[in-house]
């Protein structure tokens, strides 16, 4: 599961290194017990530093070859502070943590698709759209 902050037309993104591109949308799993929602207040909170409050499903895609569905939301920004990550929040080292104009998403990896839906303030939300692929992630 993974969360979408976008203030003032830059997106919060995560920086790690791993084979495919660096930068990420922050998420993660749900723990035993855990609602969504609070799985991702969580996961926020380790992996950015901030609070958030978790908004609109955006959308749930398919990763096939992973056995995973990936679920999207709209959160926005309570409290908290950029970069103060939890030492060991991930399996994967987070080297920073940033916002990112929306402009900047193509060359950092991201599919000309989900800038647009980013931009578009994601038309069709709360729907299943099958491939992760298909949102341009």
């Amino acid at each position: 599961m993974t969360a979408i902050v976008i203030e003032d037309g830059e997106i919060l993104l995560l920086d790690q290194d791993t084979d495919a591109r660096s930068f990420s949308l922050p998420g993660g799993k749900v723990e035993d017990g855990e609602s969504l929602g609070d799985a991702l207040v969580r996961e926020m909170k380790e992996e950015t530093g901030i609070d958030v409050e978790v908004g609109r499903l955006l959308y749930v895609c398919d990763v096939v070859k992973a056995h995973v569905v990936h679920i999207t939301f709209e959160a926005r920004r309570i409290g908290g502070t950029v970069g103060d990550v939890k030492e060991g929040a991930d399996t994967t080292p987070i080297r920073g943590v940033k916002f990112v104009p929306l402009e900047d998403l193509t060359g950092l990896g991201f599919e000309a698709r989900f800038v647009d839906l980013c931009k578009q303030g994601f038309p069709g939300a709360g729907s299943y759209m099958g491939p992760k692929s298909a949102i341009g992630l």
